[in-house]
């Protein structure tokens, strides 16, 4: 399914492809990314997804509204992507402040704690947490059972439109504070630890296997599934750096996830009753 982006198309029926649109997103039958085996990083970037979201950011008239809360800030927006108004089934979003932007998908037993933020094109996997102040931005792609702690921010991704948005595979804990920029793959049951910054430039320096991982020939970067990363650093380079003791922020790999970080990185079912 895609969107007509044809210029000579009424406001009327523009309109009318673009929920139809929105509602196959949200029902999660379109993503911005798909896993593939064959793709860089293991995903596929369905560019045509972004380009159908930009189109509607560029037909869609700012329209005024207030919040639902009594005494809600008022607010200006694209009239085509205000904050969805009906959960769907099985999702819990807790009074206090959180928004869903129309366009984003949120899975089956999904929680979302005040405030927090989840943008157009996102997609939320059965059982994921979203914890207060975390943002999920434009395209980014969670897993299932994906714990984004305290003021994490997964941004997104919608230009270039080529670009592969951030993904966070299943199972994956994501501490407070966490940033994963574009051109990140975090894979399958990684615990990041609080305070780690990632983008598509990063150099993680992996202790186990005595080994940088980064980014190479246009492919993401891919942090294993399992991994354990910390944040870290590292000497500057110089004798002015040395001189004065400057060292630089870099994260690291400390070790393969086991039972004793399943201990203190499980998740409560009864959260999720």
């Amino acid at each position: 399914m895609e969107l007509v982006l044809s210029a000579e198309a009424s406001v009327a029926e523009f309109d009318s492809r673009a929920a139809a649109f929105l509602d196959a997103l949200e029902s999660g039958a379109v993503r911005a990314a798909w896993p593939d085996a064959s793709a860089p990083g293991g995903w596929r970037v369905e560019a045509w997804v972004k380009q159908a979201i930009l189109a509607i950011f560029a037909r869609s008239a700012n329209v005024e509204g207030c919040g639902a809360a009594p005494g809600g800030l008022p607010f200006r927006d694209r009239g085509l992507l205000l904050p969805k108004r009906v959960l769907p089934t099985g999702v819990r979003m807790v009074p206090g402040g959180s928004a869903v932007r129309r366009g984003a998908h949120l899975g089956v037993g999904v929680i979302v704690m005040p405030p927090a933020y989840v943008n157009v094109g996102a997609f939320v996997g059965e059982g994921s947490l979203i914890d207060s102040h975390a943002l999920v931005g434009s395209c980014a792609q969670i897993g299932k059972r994906v714990h984004l702690s305290a003021a994490a921010q997964i941004g997104g991704v919608l230009e270039p439109v080529g670009a592969l948005p951030v993904i966070v595979e299943d199972e994956v804990f994501v501490g407070g504070g966490v940033g994963l920029f574009a051109g990140v793959v975090v894979g399958r049951g990684a615990v990041l630890g609080a305070g780690v910054v990632l983008t598509g430039s990063s150099r993680v320096f992996d202790l186990v296997r005595e080994e940088i991982i980064e980014a190479k020939n246009g492919s993401p970067l891919v942090i294993p599934a399992g991994a354990v990363v910390v944040p870290g650093t590292r000497p500057a380079a110089g004798r002015f750096a040395a001189a004065h003791g400057l060292a630089l922020s870099t994260p690291i790999l400390v070790k393969q996830r086991d039972a004793s970080t399943d201990a203190r990185t499980a998740l409560a079912e009864v959260l999720r009753a």
